[in-house]
């Protein structure tokens, strides 16, 4: 039997090697023709710049010419309209090569060009899960004649999906497509290396029994390069830029920071240095960002300052080198920015670690390389108990059909295992009756329609809330003149020393705010010379267990081998080893420090940490409760807090009801089910586990 290549359409090899100029698949892209074509649910894994998108395209185009698929036929969604738009000029030229059409929907597209995807519907429609659900929910969408054809869903970057609310919805809303087309819909998820892919693949399969595989070759010995990592520790903003500008003159550089602030203060800082510099985060304008990236993928000698908006693959040329300000919080996000490097022949990936607190960032960094080293990569976990989803889906499901018998609603929603779950334990019906009873629902003899208080607290612009799973701060537009130059946090808006106007730093330039308009949370500025500042409200991303174990591991004297230690960061850690003398592995210390403070070592993450800080609310001393300790109370001593430790109760959380609050859409389930979801998330019972287990050691620091 043929295999691979062989197998496909003649008109799709035919444009391989003359359109594409390709004389040999790649590895990955090899490896998804047999599973694909034969119509298998695959999970594809390889690097970044692995050609995934050809890896999922090509087999589903041979599909769609031999097996006469008519109408809309493919779905790719991505987790961002920056990568959506940054594949459609990809997508349309491989479409093209069996005489099809794909065309892009989503938030920014205008109602023309939706008319036209309606009115004559592409081949491939490249979308977000949230405009499918606008489109599931809409009045002027025909549902069946538009997605009634569909046969299969390509999700690239699903890890992105997986980790929160957003996968949840995402696989809630493939159910529902598969019961409107009638048909078990092949589902192909794309992504860089995670943990335990098994896993990810059958999360994201759902009610199907169908074939299933994890497609990820294996890196030929002859092509395997270490990338050359190197770490230094620069204390500051204004010295990062100082070596950024110096390094590297007439090379393209990606410079990632941890948040939109530091994007905007290093972009300022490089540009004061004559410093070509672009920027790119979610609060700029979708224009500003594509300007951006555009400019930056055809110049030279240049800086783009950016989050994480550019770790997903989005096309920015060829890379010189990659920087990371700070550290990630994860080795598969590590992994993801590395990948933008080494894609040129005769290249080899490359990171820049600058770091600018010890602790903070340099000791982070060096965790997060360890582990790496180990092999490890996070395992993609969707969040336990999705109730407020769940309740979301319901009333999605009611708004789609209008009016909707409860057995049907309940046949429709809990195709998803997960939600099947929760009808076996009564769940699913008790959501219902707290909807209808709160007003979110009506009920006429059985009959389920949308009520007046979903329509009050939804409703707005055609129902727009109920389409996105996560709640976000409200953000005000900033406009200078007719232009929209990007979105603030009315943090930013705090006046100056003295009273005067405030200045922004947004796109990398200040502003001075001329204005304010609330009701029409907009902000009127003009340019500045004055340096600016802008805030944003979010907390840093929780470490985990394994990457603080990593920063452990570091204090104890463990080299991350095969990377490279400036003086400065060679320097700095000594001095940290020195300062914390009694790290140990697989061991917690109870340390009494030099200013007479007390705090558990447990290098256990956030999330457990907190939620052993709030059981020991009895043991726990005042002070913040960090990644790797918790504050004590000075009179407890060592024996005390085992002892605490063994009596600690299981379940529940203090804090689990102001985080049920913060849940959208927690106002649509009963309490309980709201707080049982809370205290699901902020536990973390393998970590807390292993902290009652280890050793537990007392020191008083000298």
């Amino acid at each position: 039997m043929a295999s691979g290549f062989d197998r496909l359409h003649p008109a799709v090899q035919h444009h391989v090697v003359n359109s594409l100029g390709w004389n040999r698949l790649r590895p990955l892209q090899q490896a998804t023709i047999d599973p694909i074509v034969d119509g298998a649910h695959v999970l594809a894994l390889a690097p970044t710049a692995s050609g995934k998108t050809e890896a999922a395209m090509l087999p589903l185009l041979h599909r769609m010419a031999t097996e006469q698929w008519r109408g809309l036929s493919v779905l790719y969604l991505c987790p961002l309209r920056a990568l959506l738009n940054s594949l459609e000029p990809r997508l349309s030229n491989l479409t093209g090569f069996v005489g099809r059409r794909a065309a892009l929907w989503h938030g920014d597209i205008g109602q023309p060009v939706r008319r036209a995807i309606r009115d004559d519907p592409p081949d491939v429609l490249l979308t977000t899960p949230e405009s499918l659900e606008a489109m599931l929910i809409s009045r002027t969408v025909d549902h069946a004649s538009l997605l009634g054809q569909v046969r299969a869903v390509v999700v690239d970057e699903i890890h992105a999906f997986a980790g929160d609310d957003r996968g949840w919805h995402l696989v809630a809303v493939l159910e529902r497509l598969a019961q409107l087309a009638g048909r078990d819909i092949q589902r192909i998820g794309l992504s860089a290396t995670v943990g335990r892919p098994d896993r990810l693949l059958d999360w994201f399969v759902g009610s199907s029994t169908g074939v299933r595989a994890v497609v990820q070759p294996p890196v030929a010995a002859g092509d395997v390069v270490d990338p050359d990592v190197t770490v230094d520790h620069v204390g500051s903003v204004t010295n990062a830029a100082t070596v950024i500008a110096a390094l590297h003159r007439g090379e393209k550089r990606l410079v990632f920071t941890e948040s939109r602030s530091r994007v905007e203060e290093l972009a300022a800082e490089l540009r004061s240095r004559d410093v070509a510099t672009f920027v790119s985060h979610s609060s700029l304008p979708v224009d500003e960002r594509r300007r951006a990236e555009a400019a930056f993928a055809d110049a030279r000698d240049c800086v783009i300052v950016a989050t994480s908006t550019l770790e997903l693959g989005i096309d920015v040329g060829d890379l010189d080198r990659m920087i990371q300000l700070d550290a990630p919080t994860t080795v598969a996000s590590f992994l993801q920015r590395l990948g933008r490097t080494g894609r040129r022949p005769g290249t080899t990936r490359n990171a820049l670690f600058l770091t600018l607190r010890p602790e903070g960032h340099l000791l982070q960094c060096l965790g997060m390389l360890l582990r790496w080293r180990d092999g490890f990569v996070e395992p993609v976990a969707p969040p336990p108990l999705p109730h407020h989803l769940l309740a979301q889906q319901i009333l999605a499901v009611v708004l789609q059909e209008r009016a909707v018998g409860r057995s049907v609603l309940a046949g429709c929603i809990t195709r998803l295992p997960e939600f099947r779950r929760d009808a076996d334990t009564g769940v699913f019906d008790r959501v219902v009756e707290h909807l209808v009873e709160h007003g979110y629902l009506h009920d006429e003899h059985g009959i389920l329609s949308i009520g007046v208080e979903a329509e009050s607290s939804f409703g707005y612009r055609h129902f727009v809330e109920l389409t996105s799973s996560f709640a976000s701060s409200p953000l005000l537009t900033a406009r200078w003149g007719t232009r929209d130059i990007g979105l603030v946090d009315p943090l930013s808006l705090q006046a100056r020393p003295g009273g005067d106007a405030p200045a922004l730093l947004l796109g990398g330039r200040s502003w001075t705010v001329v204005g304010v308009d609330w009701r029409q949370r907009s902000v009127t500025v003009t340019p500045a010379d004055a340096p600016g500042r802008s805030r944003w409200q979010g907390s840093p991303r929780p470490l985990s267990a394994e990457l603080s174990d990593g920063m452990r591991r570091v204090l104890a004297g463990e080299d991350v081998a095969g990377i490279t230690m400036s003086a400065r960061a060679t320097t700095v850690l000594a001095e940290l080893r020195a300062e914390h003398p009694w790290a140990r592995p697989a061991t917690t210390t109870l340390v009494r420090d030099r200013d007479g403070g007390q705090r558990w070592w447990t290098f256990a993450g956030l999330r457990a940490n907190a939620a052993l800080a709030a059981r020991l609310d009895a043991t726990a001393g005042p002070g913040r409760v960090d990644d790797v300790s918790i504050p004590i109370r000075t009179d407890v001593t060592a024996d005390e807090l085992r002892r605490a430790l063994g009596a600690l109760p299981d379940g529940g959380h203090p804090h689990a009801r102001r985080y049920a609050e913060d849940l959208k859409f927690a106002e649509c389930l009963p309490d309980d089910l709201a707080l049982a979801t809370a205290e699901a998330r902020l536990n973390d019972p393998p970590a807390m586990q292993r902290c009652r287990e280890e050793d537990l050691t007392s020191v008083v620091e000298s």
